[in-house]
């Protein structure tokens, strides 16, 4: 692609349905390595450009993202219990104010989304009874109050749909979280589908229409409103200025009427572990496990040691070993360990400084991803399991174009763009740009990831061929 380079991939999460986009690398500072117009290029993967003050775009240099690396101890002996490891601990235990990767790992067995994309990529109903349809009149065209054109769909509860304490799940629970998400000081994230919710009604206790402000492809799903229970957390949010830090998960995350999954959290021990028991209003298949504990090992090398010992059970995908570590298990062929690789939605990426006028100008970003050897990156760094990006849309998404053009690894071609460009040799072997200064980038990744770092080392030698 002209304006991205997509390199390599990192984790995803498995069970919103959603695209988790860009790894966040929050406290884990920054490493810089030295190839190139300080500052260049940002940290791949890192997010939106408008956070560093410059326009961005992404340099699609690399690999579809290996989403998921679970490792599972194998035992003969059957167990009811579970340990699973991760390497974060969530900010917040809320589904609509947190965003967190584990968090979303934890709610994927205590919540019940009203929809959700199953493992062959199909749109399915977890809490509602069908998905809206046009043949069926439950989704029609619809016009907002200022005339512009909008949709309505219609949806159903399920009627078996219990929160923990036994209180049916009702459109109650809807309208009151439509609200409070609409209402700034509530602190709620996910806004662009609460802002698109321009009115929601309801018919009864089960039934009702969501009003969207806009016409899109995607109109049958609502797996991004995370529904809570009005009558648990009503009393903190009548003010909704300290709602964020008053509500129910985060000051009582064991009140069971918070949750409407096939497990509840029923302990916290915070920055440390969340336990889980089975939720006995669940009216779904009943949970094998009569306790999961998801304990949080910040060292990931630690944590890889604490699975040897037998002290936990498995490794979460989500959040935990990085891919290295995983081929290094798997290279022992250790059969106490199932190690398992599932392909996820991110695609590792850079994004470049436009407002850096030479990265402004296409032939030399192009440049940068012909000489950019992403083949050998995939194979050597990482076994070939995780394979190169040659765009933003996952391979499994229908949307994707197979023979839509991508670009090739050819340093020779690369180097002639250059010279199109106006650059010349140095009498150093660095290039010079038409304005006579020396080739110079700063590319800038996360301190502490390994696979980041050592990409970062390739990217580096792959442009000093170029004489970068």
């Amino acid at each position: 692609m002209d304006d991205g380079l997509p390199v390599l991939s990192s984790r995803a999460r498995t069970h919103s349905g959603r695209d988790p986009g860009a790894m966040n690398t929050g406290g884990a500072g920054i490493s810089t390595v030295r190839c190139s117009w300080a500052p260049a290029l940002r940290p791949a993967g890192s997010g939106r450009g408008d956070k560093w003050g410059f326009r961005a775009t992404a340099l699609v240099v690399g690999s579809l993202a290996l989403g998921i690396v679970s490792v599972l101890a194998t035992s003969a002996a059957a167990k009811d219990t579970l340990t699973i490891g991760v390497s974060q601990y969530p900010t917040s235990l809320h589904p609509g104010i947190a965003t967190h990767v584990v968090l979303s790992f934890v709610h994927g067995m205590t919540r019940r989304p009203f929809t959700v994309y199953d493992p062959d990529w199909k749109l399915v109903c977890l809490l509602c009874v069908d998905l809206p349809d046009r043949a069926k009149g439950t989704a029609r065209d619809w016009t907002t109050p200022d005339g512009k054109p909008g949709l309505a769909t219609d949806y159903a509860i399920r009627p078996d749909a219990r929160w923990g304490d036994g209180t049916p799940v009702t459109t109650k629970d809807v309208l009151f979280t439509w609200k409070l998400g609409r209402t700034p000081e509530a602190g709620f994230a996910g806004q662009e589908t609460l802002r698109r919710m321009e009115q929601v009604v309801a018919h009864d206790d089960r039934r009702f229409t969501v009003h969207w402000n806009k016409r899109t492809c995607d109109y049958q799903g609502l797996g991004d409103l995370d529904v809570i229970p009005a009558h648990v957390e009503a009393k903190a949010a009548a003010t909704p200025q300290s709602y964020s830090t008053q509500n129910g998960y985060d000051r009582d995350p064991t009140n069971a009427g918070l949750y409407n999954g096939p497990y509840r959290i029923v302990d916290v021990q915070p920055g440390a572990s969340i336990t889980l028991e089975p939720n006995a209003h669940w009216q779904g298949t009943k949970p094998y496990f009569k306790s999961i504990t998801v304990r949080t090992i910040e060292n990931t090398a630690a944590l890889e040691q604490n699975l040897m010992a037998g002290e936990i059970d498995m490794i979460s995908g989500e959040d935990g070993i990085s891919l290295d570590q995983a081929l290094g298990l798997e290279a022992r062929k250790d059969p106490r360990f199932e190690i398992v690789f599932r392909t996820g939605l991110f695609y590792e990426h850079i994004d470049l400084n436009l407002d850096n006028s030479r990265l402004a100008d296409k032939r030399l970003r192009r440049s940068l991803l012909m000489a950019i050897d992403r083949e050998a990156i995939s194979h050597r760094l990482f076994s070939g399991k995780q394979p190169v990006a040659h765009g933003q849309v996952h391979p499994d998404d229908k949307h994707h174009w197979a023979d839509a053009p991508t670009t090739p690894y050819d340093p020779k071609a690369a180097k002639l763009l250059l010279v199109e460009a106006g650059w010349t040799q140095g009498p150093d072997g660095f290039l010079r740009t038409p304005q006579g200064e020396r080739a110079t980038l700063e590319l800038l990744t996360t301190a502490g990831n390994r696979a980041r770092e050592l990409v970062a080392q390739v990217l580096q030698s792959n442009w000093r061929t170029l004489g970068i």
